[in-house]
């Protein structure tokens, strides 16, 4: 394997740099490392270099050729005379790949002039293999080998089916599959891979993996790396199946549902390494509605969050596995916020697992919840329930429920509904409120709580009535961590309480 280190880091202030060397990009912001504005500053804070980096870490696939039984050792070797100063490898996955997939009656896309050797710019090729399959109602056929696409491949009303994700290789810089301008419909991808050229996040560009409005179609069994989104859907679009890909290495998020997707599924889909939210809805200017994210495992989002909400109706998030979220956001966020119109009708946040979640947010400088709900631009006061889902491993709280400062006056948080949860282990508490509103809790189980089981500073401003922040105790709740001074709204506020380490999560 060629390693190489050109994707794996990013540096200094959003939308960051893959500069080690570059001053602040905005020294007029407030940051954490001197509690203050550089450029309004004097005398100027000195600030170590290479500034914030992250995105650790790469990843590479290897087809070896052979299958390994269970019990056999790989071992892994920097040959000699390598120029390298160092090599860390972080993990290794194993997978029992399929022999290649071969389509019969489809237009194979190499009659229309498509290179598998990569050497060749396959784009038109492409195109002409898509129009003719139309006019002949075929699927096209990407036959093994490495296609090289530098522009979007638009697609509409038709079936590319590569022959397996380890075979079938699109890739080029600015390669993507998009839908047309108008929208499209009945488009149905499987079974290649997209590999992109971005190094580095510029939000204005378009070099996305999967892109644009595709209604009645589907998506499965791709491998998407190195692009800045492995998939962004501007809405409207509707009935829209995304199942059974890796997507990997993002420079931003893994998937979006931007502004008016309906009636769409997320399943069974692997994300690590992504730069921002490993999959989101975003409402932004109108509703996305009646989507679900289902049993979907995402690992290591290096900025927000694992499963991100911006408003929406009647959306539902379950059975999902989130850990590792790294910086400036957790595992799951139900967040009013990025101009998102407000949540309505019902969201439901079911079975899910966060694991090693609840981190340090590094400009507030206090620790999250696994879960946060955050009223930054509207009231959150739909009707959400969380239930049956596993927190595990918390670095600092299970749940979170938050205004921003500036704003703590004026928006809430209210109905909110726990029920039938497992907490087990957090370096402060159960419960963070800090913010007006309510929530009930029935059958919460929590064990290994660091601090007071809710800590609840409401709105902050401490009136001798109680927090702003009120709870309902509706029974069941086991762990001594919902004792019955701290209902319905006594004031245990610690803004940065000490962190407990808990023991490793075990069987309940």
């Amino acid at each position: 394997m060629t390693l190489t280190s050109q994707y794996s880091w990013l540096y200094n202030q959003y939308p960051f740099t893959n500069d080690p060397g570059a001053d602040l990009l905005h020294p007029d912001w407030w940051i954490t490392e001197c509690s203050c504005v550089p450029a309004a500053t004097t005398p100027a804070p000195v600030l170590g270099k290479p500034f914030r980096p992250s995105h650790f870490y790469d990843e590479q696939r290897l087809l070896l050729g052979r299958s390994y039984r269970a019990g056999d050792k790989v071992r892994l070797t920097v040959p000699a005379g390598s120029a390298a100063a160092w090599t860390v490898v972080d993990l290794l996955d194993s997978e029992l790949v399929a022999p290649p997939r071969f389509v019969p009656f489809a237009a194979d896309a190499l009659l229309f002039g498509a290179d598998p050797t990569g050497r060749r710019d396959s784009a038109d090729a492409l195109d002409r293999a898509i129009s003719f399959a139309r006019r002949a109602h075929l699927k096209v056929y990407l036959p093994p080998g490495t296609y090289q696409v530098n522009r979007h491949v638009l697609v509409d009303d038709v079936t590319i089916e590569g022959a397996g994700s380890w075979y079938t290789i699109v890739k080029g810089h600015g390669v993507g599959i998009y839908g047309e301008t108008a929208g499209s419909h009945d488009v149905h991808l499987s079974g290649f891979a997209v590999e992109g050229d971005v190094r580095e996040r510029v939000d204005t560009d378009q070099v996305n993996a999967i892109g644009g409005a595709l209604d009645d179609s589907t998506v499965d069994s791709l491998y998407l790396h190195h692009t800045k989104v492995g998939l962004w859907f501007d809405g409207p679009m509707r009935n829209t199946r995304i199942t059974d890909n890796v997507i990997a290495d993002q420079i931003a998020d893994g998937l979006n549902f931007h502004t008016g997707v309906t009636d769409s599924v997320v399943s069974n889909n692997f994300v690590r390494n992504t730069g921002d939210d490993g999959l989101a809805m975003w409402s932004e200017k109108t509703q996305d509605a009646r989507n679900t994210f289902d049993h979907n495992t995402v690992q290591t989002p290096v900025l927000a969050n694992g499963i991100a909400l911006y408003g929406g109706v009647d959306n539902t998030v379950s059975g999902n596995l989130i850990a590792d979220p790294i910086r400036e956001g957790s595992a799951i966020q139900v967040g009013s916020r990025f101009g998102a119109e407000p949540f309505a009708g019902t969201l439901r946040i079911a079975d899910n697992t966060t694991v090693r979640a609840g981190t340090f947010e590094l400009n507030w400088k206090i620790g999250l919840g696994a879960i946060w709900f955050y009223a930054l631009e509207k009231d959150i006061a739909a009707d959400v329930s969380v239930t049956g889902d596993h927190f595990l491993d918390n670095t600092y709280n299970a749940i979170m429920l938050v205004s921003d400062f500036p704003v703590k006056d004026k928006y809430t948080i209210t109905g909110l509904k726990f029920a039938d949860l497992r907490v087990d282990g957090t370096g402060t508490s159960v419960l963070s409120a800090r913010s007006a509103g309510s929530a009930s809790f029935r059958n919460v189980d929590a064990r290994h709580v660091g601090a007071v089981g809710v800590n609840n500073c409401g709105s902050f401003t401490f009136p001798p009535t109680g927090s702003e922040f009120t709870l309902t105790d509706l029974g069941g709740n086991d762990g001594g961590w919902l004792a019955p001074w701290l209902l319905p709204n006594t004031i245990t506020c610690d803004d940065r309480p000490p962190v407990v380490a808990p023991p490793p999560p075990s069987g309940w």
